[in-house]
C-alpha cells in the first residue's frame, strides 16, 4: 500500500536521486526544489509504509489543461502499484482543481507505461517526432479529458 502526498522539502534530495536511476537527462535537485514555489506545480510522492520514497510524478498546470512532466518510481518498487497510485491521486487533484484535461508524453517503446496510461483513461492522439534523446526516440502525446463521472466540474 502507498501513501500519496504533496512533495516537499525533505523530498527534494530523494527525488534528485531517482531522477538519476530512471532517466537519462535528469532534474537537478535545484529544479525540484524550484517547483516546491511554483504554484502551477503538482507534485507527489508516493511513500512506503516505512516513509521510503516509492516514487514520484509532477504536472505543471496552466489554464484548463495539465502536463505531466515526470513520472519515475524506483526500479525496486514497479510493478507493485506505485505508479498506479501516483496517477489515481494525480487525476483527483487535477479534477478538483477544475481541470479540463491532463497530457503527456511517453517513450513509444515503453509498453509498460502506455498501458497503465491508458488504464488510467488516456488515449494516444500524435506522436512527437525525435521528442527523446540517449537514445533518440519518438513520444507518443497522450491526452485524458475529464468525464463526468470523474466530478468537479470547477464551476
Amino acid at each position: 500500500m502507498w501513501t500519496v502526498e504533496a512533495m516537499t522539502a525533505a523530498d527534494v534530495p530523494s527525488l534528485a536521486a531517482l531522477e538519476r536511476v530512471c532517466f537519462a537527462h535528469p532534474w537537478s535537485a535545484d529544479a525540484i526544489a524550484a517547483e516546491l514555489k511554483n504554484p502551477a506545480a503538482v507534485f507527489l510522492v508516493a511513500k512506503t509504509e516505512g516513509g521510503a520514497c516509492g516514487g514520484y510524478v509532477g504536472m505543471l498546470c496552466a489554464a484548463d489543461e495539465g502536463a505531466i512532466a515526470n513520472v519515475a518510481v524506483s526500479p525496486q518498487c514497479r510493478r507493485q502499484g506505485c505508479a498506479d497510485a501516483l496517477l489515481t491521486r494525480l487525476l483527483q487533484v487535477a479534477w478538483q482543481r477544475g481541470l479540463a484535461r491532463v497530457t503527456l508524453e511517453v517513450r513509444v517503446s515503453n509498453a509498460a507505461a502506455i498501458a497503465l496510461y491508458e488504464k488510467h483513461g488516456f488515449a494516444a492522439v500524435g506522436v512527437r517526432p525525435r521528442f527523446y534523446r540517449t537514445p533518440t526516440e519518438d513520444a507518443a502525446i497522450m491526452i485524458r479529458e475529464r468525464r463526468v463521472e470523474d466530478g468537479h466540474t470547477g464551476n
